[in-house]
């Protein structure tokens, strides 16, 4: 059984912990993807949003990965703390939600559409090629099955409770902390992703 220590008051807890330290890299994509085209799209003059599209092609790929690596996390946390022994899921903020399908899949959504439109954008805005790699979709919907079948995680008390998708791998999955952690450690998530290629 695993143990985690709350540094504060020293008290052990038994139990998994719903998210295992993703939360200080991740940031609301959609959000952030819509501010920069705004920005964008306060041109009237079309060279000039092509320069700003330039400015932001980078941070919007960084954006993309980053929370693509969230994702491939998610999904190998769950696979790894699912062959754990029976134990509560600590902190579970969705528990006792109320379940929205439309809300629970959005952001996953947004990504998806954003991968279909983006390499379109760049096209448009840089004259220039993008393809996102054949895994990039297969991993988003591997995701937002992932989201559906657990019912965002509103009934999710233990770790025997999740479900994952019938597609995903897991023969690797006892050594997946071992990655987390090294990602966590360095803040990036995009090297996650690569267990999905």
């Amino acid at each position: 059984m695993l143990k985690f220590t709350n540094k504060e008051d020293k008290i052990m807890t038994n139990g998994l912990e719903f998210d295992p330290g993703f939360a200080p890299y991740i940031m609301a994509f959609q959000g952030t993807v819509d501010y920069l085209y705004n920005d964008i799209n306060k041109f009237k003059n079309f060279s000039q949003k092509k320069t700003k599209f330039r400015q932001y092609y980078k941070k919007f790929l960084e954006l993309f990965y980053n929370n693509l690596g969230f994702y491939a996390g998610c999904l190998m946390w769950a696979a790894y703390i699912k062959e754990q022994e029976k134990q509560p899921i600590l902190n579970n903020y969705c528990l006792g939600q109320e379940y929205n399908e439309d809300e629970n899949t959005g952001e996953t959504d947004f990504m998806i559409t954003f991968a279909e439109l983006f390499p379109k954008d760049v096209k448009y805005f840089m004259g220039e090629t993008y393809e996102f790699e054949p895994y990039v979709k297969n991993l988003l919907d591997m995701y937002r099955e992932f989201l559906i079948i657990n019912k965002g995680f509103i009934n999710t008390k233990e770790n025997t409770d999740i479900e994952l998708p019938k597609n995903m791998n897991t023969k690797d999955a006892k050594n997946f902390k071992e990655y987390i952690d090294a990602s966590i450690k360095t803040g990036d998530l995009k090297k996650l992703t690569e267990h999905f290629v």
